[in-house]
């Protein structure tokens, strides 16, 4: 008989299959960053309990193309700093992909907030435009000249923070009490450069970065790093608590609370 490909596994393709995911080589990725202080209220305004904010109103965009094996990969998030008891971080807010794997295992895994989209990263000399878009709408734009290199950083480590949830099946909040993932970035740098420039916000319904005005410019830069990173589930958080937060993960949270059709098999 053909091999039916939607049948199950053997243990030893499943063993196979995780011994080439522990071994991935270095993957390398070029980047821009642009940071920048907002209003306090606002970014105080978007972050679910437990998190808090940290004592600086701080918006981080990174927009990135990724040398995955076989195909490129553009990657980019929007995310503020916030800070989970003792420790500081980001709380993302939307994280556009160009390709589906890359959703996957983010959201399933670690709760990440990725969303498919189109990400740009164009450099001719010392220009450079970097940006995201969804819905054919370039909610965020980094635009500037290259003003000179920059000493490379150490290794450093970050955290993100993301809540990892399914929506209830009956329509009715959430499946069960949702997990807060700290997630940590363990980053390289081999080359970074600064950028003169400014930070374009558009509006979207769909990605209101809008709301997250650009008040100073604190730095942009563009480099290139290697990242690896790891997830630990800290600890539960109330449903109800994070309901309210849920339109920063959908486009059309409605959908969360339509419930089960009548009728419906």
């Amino acid at each position: 008989m053909a091999r039916i490909r939607y049948g199950a596994r053997t243990e030893a393709e499943i063993a196979a299959a995780r011994e080439r995911n522990a071994k991935l080589p270095e993957i390398w990725s070029t980047g821009v960053v642009a940071l920048w202080e907002s209003d306090a209220e606002v970014v105080a305004a978007v972050l679910p309990p437990p998190l808090q904010p940290t004592g600086r109103p701080l918006v981080r965009a990174a927009i990135s193309t990724v040398e995955l094996p076989g195909y490129p990969l553009g990657a980019g998030s929007v995310a503020v700093a916030a800070r989970h008891g003792e420790v500081e971080g980001w709380y993302p807010l939307v994280m556009p992909m160009t390709h589906e794997r890359a959703l996957t295992g983010g959201r399933e895994v670690f709760g990440e907030p990725k969303k498919l989209g189109e990400v740009t990263l164009e450099r001719a000399g010392l220009v450079v435009r970097a940006a995201l878009a969804r819905h054919k709408i370039a909610f965020v734009e980094v635009r500037g000249a290259v003003s000179g290199e920059l000493a490379l950083p150490a290794p450093a480590r970050r955290t993100d923070f993301y809540f990892k949830f399914l929506p209830a099946v009956d329509g009715n909040g959430l499946d069960s009490e949702p997990l807060l993932v700290h997630c940590t970035r363990r980053e390289r740098v081999r080359k970074l450069e600064s950028i003169t420039g400014d930070v374009v916000l558009r509006e979207s319904m769909y990605d209101p970065v809008a709301d997250l005005p650009v008040r100073r410019v604190v730095e942009i830069t563009i480099g290139e790093k290697t990242t690896q990173q790891s997830g630990e589930p800290v600890e539960r958080v109330s449903a109800q608590s994070l309901l309210p937060y849920l339109h920063q993960r959908y486009d059309d949270p409605q959908q969360l609370f339509d419930g089960t059709p009548e009728g419906s098999a």
